[in-house]
């Protein structure tokens, strides 16, 4: 994945089970300039047993104390409400993506059409469906919260051995929202030197100075959850930024894309230009006759005009005039 930072406006479930909502966070995304639109696709009965509890941000989120199954039914959309959705998003102009959490949604979003496979962090040791996921040689994008160097690893060798050689790590820290100084984004530059791939970072902190600071650190991806209202009920919409937050951060890793520019150490134009008028230059610091020697008493470094540029200064010393310089003139050859 070789491009501009790539930035998906993470929808997540944040449309509380209704397709209507999700088609308005698709126009809304799509008004923030962010490049995809993501969901999250799922068979509730395929991921999760009855009896498992809700982590206890959810918990403060929802403000209801139930099972995770029964939060999640509550927030499964239908593959007939995500062809919507993949349709919807194509009329205006956004790349619709979504996170599979199980096979059969995987095949349902691959035969959907979508261009890439987001894989979320909760599957980083999951190696049967990791090895699925490869399977489908599909560029991949897999978040690696909660996990370590080495069990990165194996889901990275696991979706290469699969089949998959375009693989994009992003850095993440699974908390929601995420504090600061739990971020620790060098882990991201750690992941580039380990595996040679591009990486980028999945964002839950508060504002967006994280994930501009991630562009500038070499982020190919940057995702943020996104919502409508983040008072709005529901396990995400806290940690989640607004549509205005959200066009400001797009605004800002562009501005910072912009800034990175080639790396190549040489004055702009505009340097180049000022550097006419700024930059010192040897002149005259008395009459100096032909044939004269000039030395550090006859000719001095000053802002001007004309002459030699400061920097040939001890090429000129000791050398003779070739014509006369009154006192201010430039030394030329």
């Amino acid at each position: 994945m070789k491009y501009k930072t790539f930035i998906i406006a993470e929808a997540g479930v944040n449309h509380n089970g209704s397709c209507e909502l999700a088609l308005k966070l698709c126009d809304a995304a799509k008004k923030t300039g962010a490049d995809a639109v993501k969901f999250q696709t799922w068979k509730t009965d395929a991921i999760i047993t009855k009896d498992v509890a809700q982590a206890e941000y959810q918990v403060k989120n929802t403000g209801k104390v139930i099972s995770q199954y029964e939060m999640l039914k509550s927030l499964e959309l239908s593959y007939d409400d995500f062809r919507k959705i993949k349709t919807y998003c194509d009329s205006i102009g956004i790349l619709f993506l979504s996170t599979a959490d199980e096979q059969e949604s995987l095949d349902f979003l691959v035969e959907l059409g979508v261009p890439l496979l987001k894989i979320g962090s909760g599957e980083i040791t999951n190696i049967p469906f990791l090895r699925y996921v490869g399977s489908k040689r599909l560029p991949v994008i897999l978040s690696t919260g909660m996990s370590s160097l080495a069990e990165v690893d194996v889901a990275y060798r696991i979706l290469q051995q699969a089949g998959t050689d375009d693989i994009t790590l992003l850095h993440c820290t699974t908390s929601y929202p995420c504090p600061i100084d739990t971020v620790n984004l060098k882990a991201m530059q750690t992941l580039a030197d380990a595996f040679h791939c591009p990486v980028g970072y999945s964002d839950h902190t508060i504002g967006d100075e994280v994930a501009i600071a991630a562009v500038a650190l070499g982020a190919v991806v940057v995702e943020k959850h996104f919502t409508l209202d983040v008072t709005m009920e529901g396990p995400d919409h806290a940690a989640s930024t607004t549509p205005d937050d959200f066009t400001a951060m797009v605004q800002k890793i562009r501005h910072i894309e912009a800034a990175l520019g080639n790396g190549i150490k040489l004055p702009s134009k505009k340097e180049i230009e000022i550097s006419q008028v700024v930059l010192k230059k040897i002149v005259a610091a008395q009459n100096i006759a032909k044939g004269e020697i000039f030395t550090a008493n006859n000719v001095s470094v000053k802002r001007s005009d004309s002459g030699l540029s400061a920097s040939l200064w001890d090429s000129i010393i000791g050398l003779k005039a070739g014509k006369d310089f009154g006192i201010g003139e430039g030394i030329t050859w």
